[in-house]
């Protein structure tokens, strides 16, 4: 089965709008999550970092809350390898929770993002975000709110105060897809780059599983040495594969 346009329904304080499968999710998490300690079916929770355009008139607020859970952890003793699996599949809208599907495309720690959010040149850290040129995880650089997003001499999209609009860009080398069922949109990619994909900070872990395939919206990390942790304020792009379907439907 091929999902073409999909769309699903957000209310959010009576207003109505699609978001596109495609559609980007910039999140930042709120709670710590570590193989050692955490269990299956504990609550995870993100924050969206920056206001995601569905149509011309609407958009998800910054300030959005995704929702999620563990759905398995292994500790990862006895020589297994530590491993995690969470899926993000409701999100908060004022009083409004819908459900949704998610993939996995790019994860920073948060010392990788507090590396952008930090300036690298300036009086202080009080320096407003969006008065610096900030170099976003995967290589591109934004200068200020309302400039230019760049890649050496290539412009690639709109630095905003709250993060970048930018086209997404396949990386093949490590497995994300550019477009995605016609969604050619600017996506909101906060402190990341147009291409960037997989994870970033995370020493000795890969991603195991996107949820982009059966299971959907199932995002599985293991570790090759120690345990796998997520601290608080790491930085997550999902993109939005459908509303819940039954596990046998699979992207193809």
């Amino acid at each position: 089965m091929r999902w073409l346009a999909l769309c699903f329904v957000l209310s959010a304080a009576g207003v109505f709008a699609q978001a596109p499968v495609g559609t980007i999710l910039p999140a930042q998490f709120n709670n710590s999550l570590d193989s050692a300690k955490s269990r299956s079916g504990q609550v995870v929770t993100a924050r969206v970092m920056q206001d995601v355009p569905i149509s011309p008139t609407k958009k998800i607020h910054a300030g959005a809350k995704l929702i999620g859970h563990l759905e398995n952890v292994r500790r990862g003793d006895q020589g297994q390898r530590a491993e995690m699996s969470l899926r993000f599949d409701r999100l908060k809208l004022g009083r409004e929770v819908v459900a949704i599907t998610t993939s996995l495309r790019a994860m920073a720690s948060m010392t990788e993002v507090e590396g952008v959010l930090v300036p690298p040149t300036g009086p202080d850290r009080g320096t407003p975000w969006a008065w610096t040129t900030r170099n976003l995880i995967g290589g591109e650089v934004a200068y200020g709110a309302d400039g230019p997003v760049a890649r050496g001499d290539e412009i690639v999209g709109q630095a905003l105060t709250s993060g970048v609009l930018i086209p997404l860009r396949a990386n093949t080398a490590s497995g994300c897809r550019g477009t995605v069922e016609g969604n050619s949109q600017p996506q909101p990619t906060w402190v990341f780059s147009s291409d960037a994909c997989g994870l970033y900070g995370f020493e000795n872990m890969q991603i195991a599983h996107a949820g982009r395939t059966t299971p959907l919206g199932e995002i599985t990390l293991t570790s090759t040495q120690g345990k796998v942790q997520i601290k608080a304020g790491s930085g997550i792009l999902l993109r939005v594969i459908g509303p819940p379907v039954p596990s046998e439907v699979h992207l193809p």
